[in-house]
């Protein structure tokens, strides 16, 4: 497979690149850090690999502190890699936010090739502009607007996901779909139940249309880094964001979306600005995935 080799600048010669893999990623895919070791053997012409493959902690804990970012920022520096290197980063949105977040940091900017490996940062996260971590109780409170120089989909890194990290990204997708494509939102309601017994082909297209819709409002949009008091993309997330923290990020960001879009729809059907069908359409479909729509925080 020659998509990441076709990324590289082959008229600059071999790039310096080191690879931060999220430690879920490797723990479902161990022979992944070896695969990526054999592929930069394959391709000299293009890359360097500065070292062994870094393995870093995964998930919103990787946010929640500046480990991940310390360590991710010590194997850009150690490791020799400058502005015209890369940084490829594997794994979920957690980790692609913090590893990016020192990326972009680093040399004011190295660049990155990002990798998502859940259904949340291949629909949305992945593509987005965004990295960071959180700090002071705010959800991404520290981070930099930076867009990565690619990003790769592989929809068999799906496949070891665990039913709940399966089902989170499609609440991103629903707001989306919600916000810019009803016919997409159709769709999203007809497939809910083949999602739910893990089809692949619902998923994937599910997928790359959620990832089109919000790259699409990113450059057409007219805010990518979000000067404006209204942003389109935040529906459901205010909320969305508390509630990861009051539950002590027991819930998960796609679950707690999914909450905070019908508490967003049910307050715009009370003061009338939304047909109440929209709102019940929505919540059927959310329920059909299989999201639990409460939570005792």
């Amino acid at each position: 497979n020659d998509v990441l080799a076709n990324l590289l600048p082959a008229e600059e010669g071999p790039s310096r690149m080191v690879a931060c893999l999220d430690q879920g990623l490797v723990d479902a895919h161990p022979e992944l850090p070896a695969q990526i070791e054999l592929w930069a053997e394959a391709n000299t012409h293009l890359v360097r690999l500065m070292g062994q493959v870094a393995t870093l902690p995964g998930g919103e804990e990787a946010k929640n502190d500046f480990n991940v970012f310390n360590e991710a920022a010590r194997v850009i520096n150690d490791r020799g890699i400058c502005r015209k290197s890369f940084v490829l980063a594997a794994g979920g949105g957690a980790l692609l936010d913090a590893v990016g977040f020192a990326a972009s940091s680093a040399h004011r900017g190295v660049r990155v090739i990002r990798m998502p490996s859940t259904t949340l940062s291949q629909g949305d996260a992945g593509v987005g502009v965004k990295n960071g971590i959180n700090a002071f109780g705010k959800k991404n409170f520290l981070g930099t607007f930076s867009p990565p120089w690619a990003v790769v989909n592989d929809s068999h890194l799906l496949m070891s996901l665990s039913d709940r990290d399966w089902r989170s990204g499609l609440s991103e997708a629903v707001k989306v779909a919600l916000l810019k494509d009803a016919s997409f939102f159709e769709e999203l309601r007809r497939l809910a139940g083949r999602t739910r017994t893990r089809d692949l082909d619902a998923m994937e297209g599910i997928v790359q249309h959620s990832a089109h819709l919000h790259m699409k409002h990113i450059i057409e949009g007219g805010d990518p880094f979000e000067l404006s008091t209204a942003r389109p993309l935040d529906f459901g997330h205010w909320s969305a964001h508390k509630l990861e923290q009051m539950s002590g990020f027991d819930l998960k960001h796609g679950e707690a979306v999914a909450i905070g879009l019908v508490i967003d729809m049910t307050y715009a059907a009370m003061i009338g600005c939304l047909d109440e069908a929209v709102l019940k359409s929505a919540r059927c479909c959310l329920l059909d995935m299989g999201f639990t729509l409460d939570h005792e925080a």
